[in-house]
């Protein structure tokens, strides 16, 4: 007897062992073609998997995370059939499930087209169509070796002969075509509903430079034609708000292969960066940070010792001068405690907390950059706190509120809160980890916080709380951050005197809110499509004439306006109106004021905001107030106009 216990604790008994899908069919025929795989013992296998030991199983369907991962690395194999079906002579190698879809590589003699997308996407929904079974074979190692030489495939030939001889090898069939894999995958290519092709691009066999060029095709799979539909219009919207277009149609930064992850900011672009350096300079100011500024260069003696060397130096620029090693800094913490350790601190001046707009430079891989959001030089809003351990929660706490209130600032509303424990490659005893996991999850409980965990996350030196925002698409974004670090204070030799006269090592909190200067500008162009809040804005306010009799005015309300500290254009070029209005439209300047002779007059402005918005004739000081209330209360009443 079978006995297989269900997720809702029913017992279910059979005479004979049973497959997965005799399970979900005695339950009902709803589930038992719903059924793509089952869980056994929370292990992921196949319908046609025989339980023949009681177990708990659980039926995976389509509505499962687990179900659609499966839909996808089965849509990634229906691929491979398709292509094999349209071009015998090309080799499968590899084809795994990624974020949102999947890819399979392949080598052809030429390079796959469009068109070839196309044919090979038509074939796919044919196949998929037939519902042909997908069946699981298992081989012995050397056979299978033998049988993909036979056919061609060196490539698959090559992955199995470097598995162990002893080991059995799992394939599976569809059609005419197998296929290695450890599934499980779907019971037949009928489940394969809702899939399309995005692109092909080149990848290196194994993923090494030294090895041959083959051709990977991307694709995206889903259980709804609805789900689907809202991934690609995301996709549409997310190439509408691309970042490093938007830089260059707003003229804000460029890049260059002379300086490759690193910014050439242009006027506009910089002007952004000082609304958000001064915004978050403010805050430091109003939390009692004291603004502090450390070199570019440390010896590697000091790397060394705070234990950098050992768990970061293949991220760390070096260079060299009189025979002396120097690294330019990844970070800034081990630069802050010398100028803590500059000093001797009292328990009474604790709380310690230094800020630092401070420049960076990290050795990323070249194929791991991406325009401003993934460079090699940035700058961080970055802040440590030296404190008592019996200070940590209120420190942390107040961080929260603060990091609460900047991102409401910048228009989103949407973050949510994770901790990072501890990583594998780290220093620092289990119980010291312990102790500061503990702190930071109890100053998160203070605050009132939901949190999730994310296990292995934390940086080398200590965990730390992370904050993800979404941004106006919905995708998540991490910036901020506060981390314990009980080890830098002990590994650099600070101290403060407590109230016994006796040397203590301080807490060291690192912290920053908007995290790379450079990512989150990047951040904040894409949440906006460009369309800056007035208070970012690098141009608030242009104003048009219509003719060279309206030239004297303009400029009078320019300066009027520039002494309110307004960013201010005056456009007098001997251009159309329409074209004027036109142009600065592209640009997404919040406010075009249009000046005519009846305005010039009156002492009124024609006042249009973004998106083509008619707010009528209204008085010079009028705009200004409804300007100022914008810039000081930091609100965004203007559609993005794209």
């Amino acid at each position: 007897m079978t006995n297989i216990k269900l997720p809702d604790g029913s017992i279910r008994s059979f005479e004979q062992p049973v497959s997965v899908a005799g399970v979900a069919a005695s339950i009902g025929t709803g589930l038992a073609k719903a059924a793509l795989a089952g869980k056994v013992d929370g292990k992921l296998v196949d319908t046609s998997y025989l339980i023949d030991r009681d177990a708990d199983l659980s039926i995976v369907t389509d509505k499962d995370v687990d179900g659609l991962d499966l839909i996808r690395h089965s849509t990634a194999h229906l691929l491979a059939y398709a292509v094999k079906e349209l071009y015998p002579d090309a080799q499968v190698t590899i084809g795994p499930v990624i974020e949102n879809g999947f890819y399979y590589d392949f080598a052809y003699k030429r390079p796959f087209t469009p068109d070839d997308l196309a044919a090979i996407e038509k074939k796919m929904g044919e196949l998929a169509k037939k519902d042909i079974p997908v069946t699981r074979e298992v081989w012995q190692r050397d056979d299978a070796v033998t049988f993909f030489k036979s056919i061609g495939e060196q490539y698959k030939a090559e992955i199995i002969a470097s598995i162990p001889a002893d080991q059995d090898i799992g394939l599976y069939r569809e059609g005419d075509f197998i296929d290695l894999c450890r599934g499980p995958h779907v019971p037949s290519t009928g489940k394969l509903k809702v899939f399309k092709l995005m692109k092909v691009a080149g990848a290196y066999w194994r993923g090494d430079s030294n090895n041959e060029m083959l051709q990977r095709i991307y694709g995206t799979a889903w259980a709804k034609k609805e789900d689907q539909d809202a991934y690609l219009h995301m996709l549409e919207e997310q190439e509408k708000r691309d970042h490093r277009k938007l830089g260059k149609l707003l003229d804000l930064f460029h890049q260059q292969e002379e300086a490759p992850g690193m910014v050439f900011w242009h006027p506009k672009g910089w002007t952004i960066w000082q609304a958000v350096e001064q915004y978050v300079r403010k805050v430091y100011e109003q939390s009692g940070y004291q603004e502090v500024r450390g070199p570019q260069i440390l010896d590697v003696s000091l790397w060394k010792k705070s234990g950098h060397w050992d768990n970061y130096q293949e991220n760390m620029f070096f260079t060299e001068s009189e025979k002396r090693t120097y690294a330019v800094k990844p970070m800034n913490c081990p630069g802050h405690v010398q100028i803590y350790n500059a000093g001797l601190h009292s328990y009474r001046d604790l709380p310690i907390r230094y800020a630092e707009f401070g420049g960076c430079h990290r050795n990323e891989p070249s194929g791991a950059l991406h325009g401003i959001m993934r460079v090699r030089a940035f700058t961080q809003d970055d802040g440590h706190i030296f404190c008592t351990e019996a200070q940590v929660e209120a420190e942390v706490t107040a961080f929260h509120r603060q990091a609460m209130q900047v991102y409401a600032d910048f228009g989103f509303t949407d973050i949510s809160v994770k901790l990072a424990l501890r990583p594998d490659k780290r220093i620092g005893t289990d119980e010291a980890w312990d102790r500061a996991e503990t702190a930071l999850r109890s100053a998160l409980r203070a605050a009132g916080v939901n949190w999730t965990e994310l296990p292995g996350e934390g940086a080398f030196y200590g965990p730390k709380i992370e904050y993800h925002l979404k941004d106006s698409i919905g995708r998540p974004w991490q910036v901020g951050t506060i981390q314990f670090d009980p080890m830098m204070p002990e590994r650099l030799s600070a101290t403060y005197i407590d109230e016994n006269s006796t040397r203590q090592q301080p807490i060291m909190l690192h912290r920053a809110i908007v995290g790379s200067m450079e990512r989150f500008i990047g951040i904040l162009i894409e949440h906006h499509v460009g369309a800056m809040p007035p208070w970012l804005a690098p141009v608030q306010v242009v104003l048009c004439n219509i003719s060279d009799a309206q030239a004297e005015y303009v400029a009078e309300v320019a300066q009027t306006l520039k002494k309110q500290g307004f960013r201010v254009h005056a456009d007098l070029r001997n251009e159309k109106i329409t074209y004027k209005i036109r142009e600065h439209s592209v640009q997404k300047v919040p406010y075009i004021l249009v000046v005519g002779e009846k305005e010039k007059q009156a002492g009124t402005v024609a006042v249009r905001a973004r998106g083509g918005v008619d707010l009528g004739v209204i008085p010079v000081s009028e705009f200004v107030e409804r300007l100022q209330h914008e810039v000081m209360e930091r609100t965004n009443t203007l559609p993005e106009g794209h």
